[in-house]
C-alpha cells in the first residue's frame, strides 16, 4: 500500500514581487514555512516580509541571481526545504531547472521536466497536439532551415505568414510577412533573434492568422491521470504580443465552442502528459475555428480571475498536486459564476509609447470595496529597479456579469493613487470605457488599431472641487511629516524587512 502524501514542510519561492508574496499567502495559509530569495536590488522589497525567512542570491543583474540555478538551489538544500516553487517568469519553464531540483532532491511546484522542455520547443509542441488530433496552425513541419524553405512554404499555404523562433515567447524572434520579397531579410532577423534571446537559432513558419483572438484554458493535472479545466481566458488586449487585460469567460465564445476548446484542452495536457496547473492557449479566428498555439508551463500572471469565478485556489492546488495529493474536484465539480477581469499595472507611461518610467514610488493607495483584489509588492518610498520586469501590480475585480465586472474595475482604477512615477492605470481606465472593449468586440490588434495615446484624458478624471479639497489634505499632511521625526511612520515595516532577511 503506498504510503499517504503529506502536505511539504518548508518550501522555497525562488522568484520575487508580487507573485511571491502570492505564493507565501497561500503557503501560510496552508501551514507550510516559506524561504524567500532575493537579489542586492531587492533587500528592501516587500516579498521579504511575507516568508518565514529571507536570504541573498546575488547581485541585481537576474542572471547572477533570480537566473542562477546553482545558487538557488544551494539556499533550498542549505534551509531544509522540501520544495521549490518557481512563480512565474524567471525560471518557471526551465526544463534545467525542473531537472536540478529533481536531482538535489527538491520537489519541483510544477510540471515534469520532460513536459516543460517538450512544450518549450513550440515545433516539438505543435507535432505532439497534430498526432493526438489537436487542431493546429497550418505551417512547416518542423524548423525551416533556410529562406528558400521558408519561401517554399508560404507559397504553400498562403500569405501572410509569420516565422516564430521555435524556443521563443514574448514576441521576440518573430516576424510577419505579406509577400515572398520579405522572407529572405525576414528570416535573417528572425533567426538572428532567437540565437539572441533564447540560444537557439530555430525557426519554423506557419499561416498567419490575421486579428485572431487570444483564448487560453485553466488546467489541472494530478499524477494519477485525473485532468480538468476552470473554463477560459480572453487574452486578445495585448502589445507586442503581450498580454495587459484579461477576463473570464470570454464575450467572443458561445456555450457549444467553450466546451470545445475547454475540452480540447484536456486533450492537449493528457497528450502532454502534463502534471499541476498549466494552461492552454489558442488562436480563434474570426470564422469561429481554433488552433493550438502553445502550452504555457507554469503558473500564469492572470489565474486571480479564474480563481475569482471558480473559488479554487489555483497556487494551493499546485502545492497540493506536488505534494502527491489527488485532484479534489472532478469536472462536474466546476462551475464558474459571473465575470472576472484583471489590469496589469506596469510602470510605463502610455502617453509615450509605453516607454519604462523609472524611480522612486512616493505614495501608494490601492482600490478597496467588494469583490476587489489587488496584488502588488510597491509601497510609499519603493525604488522601481531597472534590472525586472516593470510589472508592479494587478487589480481584479468581479462581477455578476461582464458590465459589472467592467463598472467595477473602473470604479477600482478610479481609487487607485501611484504617485511618482508614471503607470498603465490611465490606459486601463480608457480602455474600460471604450465602446469596442465594452461591447466585446475587439481582437488582438485593438490597441494598434484604436488606442492613440488616449489615456491622456484619464488624467483628468476628478472634478475641480473634489481636486481642491485633496490638495488641502495633502497640504496637511506635508506639514504632519514635516514635524514628525523621519521615517517614524515606516520604521516598523523597515525593521520587519531586515530581521526577515537577516535570518
Amino acid at each position: 500500500m503506498a504510503p499517504r502524501p503529506k502536505l511539504f514542510k518548508k518550501v522555497l519561492v525562488a522568484n520575487r514581487g508580487e507573485i511571491a508574496i502570492r505564493v507565501f499567502r497561500a503557503l501560510s495559509e496552508m501551514g507550510i514555512a516559506s524561504v524567500a530569495v532575493y537579489s542586492e536590488a531587492d533587500r528592501l522589497s516587500s516579498h521579504l516580509a511575507y516568508a518565514d525567512e529571507a536570504h541573498p542570491i546575488g547581485p541585481p543583474p537576474a542572471a547572477e541571481s533570480y537566473l542562477d540555478i546553482d545558487k538557488i538551489i544551494a539556499v533550498a538544500r542549505r534551509t531544509r526545504c522540501q520544495a521549490v516553487h518557481p512563480g512565474y517568469g524567471f525560471l518557471a519553464e526551465s526544463h534545467e531547472f525542473a531537472a536540478a531540483c529533481r536531482d538535489a532532491g527538491l520537489v519541483f511546484i510544477g510540471p515534469t521536466a520532460e513536459s516543460i522542455k517538450a512544450m518549450g520547443f513550440k515545433t516539438r509542441a505543435k507535432k505532439i497536439m497534430a498526432d493526438s488530433g489537436v487542431p493546429v496552425i497550418p505551417g512547416s513541419d518542423g524548423a525551416v532551415k533556410n529562406a528558400a524553405a521558408a519561401l517554399k512554404v508560404a507559397g504553400d499555404i498562403g500569405y501572410p505568414v509569420m516565422l516564430k523562433a521555435s524556443a521563443g515567447g514574448g514576441g521576440k524572434g518573430m516576424r510577419i510577412i505579406y509577400e515572398a520579397a520579405e522572407i529572405e531579410q525576414a528570416f535573417r532577423t528572425a533567426r538572428s533573434e532567437a540565437e539572441s534571446y533564447f540560444g537557439d537559432p530555430e525557426i519554423f513558419i506557419e499561416k498567419f492568422i490575421e486579428r485572431p483572438r487570444h483564448i487560453e484554458v485553466q488546467i489541472l493535472a494530478d499524477d494519477y491521470g485525473n485532468v480538468i479545466y476552470l473554463g477560459e481566458r480572453e487574452c486578445s488586449v495585448q502589445r507586442r504580443y503581450q498580454k495587459l487585460i484579461e477576463e473570464t469567460p470570454s464575450p467572443a465564445l458561445d456555450a457549444a465552442t467553450r466546451k470545445r476548446i475547454c475540452e480540447t484542452a484536456v486533450k492537449a495536457a493528457k497528450a502532454a502528459r502534463y502534471r499541476n496547473a498549466g494552461t492552454v492557449e489558442f488562436m480563434l479566428d474570426r470564422n469561429g475555428d481554433f488552433y493550438f498555439l502553445e502550452v504555457n508551463t507554469r503558473l500564469q500572471v492572470e489565474h486571480p480571475v479564474t480563481e475569482l469565478v471558480t473559488g479554487i485556489d489555483i497556487v494551493k492546488n499546485q502545492i497540493r498536486i506536488a505534494s502527491g495529493f489527488e485532484l479534489a474536484y472532478g469536472q462536474e465539480d466546476i462551475a464558474p459564476e459571473g465575470s472576472s477581469i484583471e489590469c496589469r499595472i506596469y510602470a510605463e507611461d502610455p502617453k509615450n509609447d509605453f516607454l519604462p518610467s523609472l524611480g522612486r514610488i512616493r505614495r501608494v493607495k490601492n482600490p478597496e470595496g467588494p469583490w476587489v483584489r489587488v496584488e502588488s509588492y510597491v509601497y510609499g518610498g519603493y525604488d522601481v529597479p531597472v534590472y525586472y520586469d516593470p510589472l508592479i501590480a494587478k487589480v481584479i475585480t468581479w462581477g455578476e456579469d461582464r458590465k459589472a465586472a467592467i463598472a467595477r474595475m473602473s470604479r477600482a482604477l478610479g481609487e487607485y493613487t501611484i504617485e511618482g512615477v508614471e503607470t498603465t492605470i490611465p490606459f486601463h481606465m480608457w480602455v474600460m470605457r471604450d465602446r469596442k472593449f465594452v461591447s466585446g468586440d475587439f481582437d488582438t490588434s485593438y490597441i494598434d488599431r484604436h488606442y492613440r495615446g488616449n489615456a491622456t484624458e484619464a488624467h483628468h478624471r476628478v472634478p475641480p472641487e473634489i481636486a481642491v479639497i485633496a490638495a488641502s489634505i495633502s497640504a496637511v499632511e506635508r506639514s504632519a511629516r514635516a514635524v514628525r521625526p523621519a521615517g517614524a511612520a515606516s520604521r516598523w515595516r523597515d525593521t520587519a524587512r531586515r530581521e526577515g532577511a537577516a535570518r
